[in-house]
């Protein structure tokens, strides 16, 4: 834990911040020091909330001085405990720095504060026809700074590609309170190394985002959803090769199994999409598509057998409830049990090949565990949840998953996959980082760290250990 005397140097300095920059109440302490993981305590020494830039900095340099841990913390939506403070650290919380500055219509960009919420930055967007096209179902509390930090994915990344690939510019502070401008709205700066590039993604360890210049795009004119049920996983991958050559362009294609349905409809009183069920569900968005064209394409899709059931959303209202199914599963996993996460990727050819061995591996190893599936077919992203069975405890079960994840990291690593998709490693995966990334990769990982952190105050203990390197 941090020492009490390096706590009351930084509190020493109130007088140099606003009077409300600072908080110690238990409930501040416990809601920011968390994100949605379960497996570790919240216990933050001090919460803190600047509104600009410059109260960033000069806190960080405070911290440098004295050497005191700081967890960046946006919105906790992340899964792997990278947003989590358990060891005395000061969580540095972006909720009040969430100014959306006017668009730019001909540059098409928007420049943000970290804490700009994902949804309020649509929002803003959209009177204009334009969108920021990161989107998921957490889009209304995660905050802009955060899905930058971990590079998010989310729903539409086959049609729009990750987080990274709409973020012109970057305003940093690094460790020691220096301020860095990165790219601004430039769309092209081919001058040495993008260091923006090194930030995007590093979950907060190399320095704290406070503002962002959005790449903005057209609003699709037209897109149409539909809902198929499916009998396999074969039959899932399939129809996603029929889906990338149909007469359309393909905005989101996602999956989940008849055990993520039916604790979506034992949280939530919704009627079930199909009279009958069956065993997967594929949620299918397209743009551009012509009636005339798609008809024919759908009546092959039941001639051939490749689906058993499907319908299509007739107005908006529908399609927000087709979508609902969806992005209600993560939710309603959590109301109706407790849940082991993982978010793995892999390349889609192994997708099949994956789940084969990983159902055998479960079935032999873990007999009569609850396995829900979903993701996000079209980028290889597959979201893994074990669900903890009656029988056990909580502490036997989060026991086992250590066991179970060995077990299911060693397939993702045989098949030449990651072991996090889209929410990072933070303190849950790094044991196994080495699983997707080499030695030599880990090594400049925390020769990186070391020069831009060198007292490792920001986000300590996340990704990898820093004093490992030593060995």
């Amino acid at each position: 834990m941090l020492s009490v005397t390096a706590i009351d140097h930084v509190l020493g300095e109130q007088d140099k911040f606003p009077d409300d920059f600072f908080s110690r109440d238990p409930s501040d302490l416990i809601e920011y020091g968390k994100d949605w993981t379960k497996a570790y305590a919240p216990a933050p020494s001090l919460i803190v909330f600047p509104r600009t830039t410059d109260e960033v900095s000069r806190l960080l340099a405070l911290c440098h001085q004295q050497h005191v841990p700081v967890v960046p913390s946006g919105g906790r939506t992340g899964l792997a405990g990278g947003a989590v403070a358990k060891d005395g650290e000061i969580v540095l919380s972006m909720s009040r720095m969430r100014r959306i500055d006017a668009i730019d219509e001909l540059g098409a960009t928007v420049r943000v504060q970290a804490g700009a919420i994902t949804q309020a930055v649509h929002a803003h967007c959209e009177p204009l026809g334009l969108t920021w096209p990161v989107d998921f179902a957490s889009k209304g509390s995660s905050q802009v700074g955060g899905n930058i930090a971990t590079n998010a994915g989310g729903v539409k990344v086959i049609r729009y590609g990750l987080t990274r690939q709409w973020v012109l510019g970057l305003q940093v502070v690094l460790a020691d309170g220096r301020v860095l401008e990165l790219g601004g709205a430039l769309e092209k700066n081919n001058t040495g190394v993008d260091l923006r590039q090194l930030f995007i993604g590093s979950e907060g360890i190399l320095g704290v985002i406070t503002e962002a210049t959005l790449k903005l795009t057209r609003v699709p004119s037209k897109l149409d959803v539909f809902l198929f049920g499916v009998r396999d996983l074969q039959g899932v991958l399939r129809l996603f090769r029929e889906a990338r050559k149909g007469p359309f362009t393909l905005s989101a294609f996602e999956f989940f199994t008849d055990k993520c349905l039916a604790r979506l409809l034992l949280h939530r009183t919704l009627r079930p999409p199909f009279a009958t069920s069956t065993p997967f569900y594929v949620l299918l968005e397209i743009e551009g598509g012509v009636l005339d064209a798609v008809e024919p394409w759908l009546a092959s899709l039941f001639e051939r057998d490749l689906v058993i059931d499907g319908t299509l959303a007739q107005h908006a209202e529908q399609a927000a409830a087709l979508w609902s199914l969806r992005e209600g599963i993560s939710e309603s996993l959590a109301a109706t049990g407790l849940p082991h996460k993982n978010d793995i990727a892999l390349p889609i050819a192994s997708l099949e090949g994956f789940c084969a061995a990983f159902g055998r591996v479960f079935e032999t190893r873990y007999p009569g565990w609850e396995i829900c599936l979903f993701g996000h077919i079209g980028d290889g992203n597959l979201h893994v949840n074990i669900m903890k069975p009656d029988a056990l405890s909580n502490e036997e079960f989060w026991a086992r998953t250590k066991a179970a994840d060995d077990d299911m990291f060693a397939l993702v690593r045989d098949f030449g996959g990651s072991i996090s998709a889209e929410h990072g490693v933070g303190l849950l995966k790094k044991a196994h980082l080495g699983y997707s990334r080499s030695p030599d990769e880990i090594a400049l990982m925390r020769a990186l760290k070391r020069a831009f952190d060198p007292h490792n105050i920001l986000n300590p203990g996340k990704v990898f250990d820093v004093l490992e390197e030593a060995k």
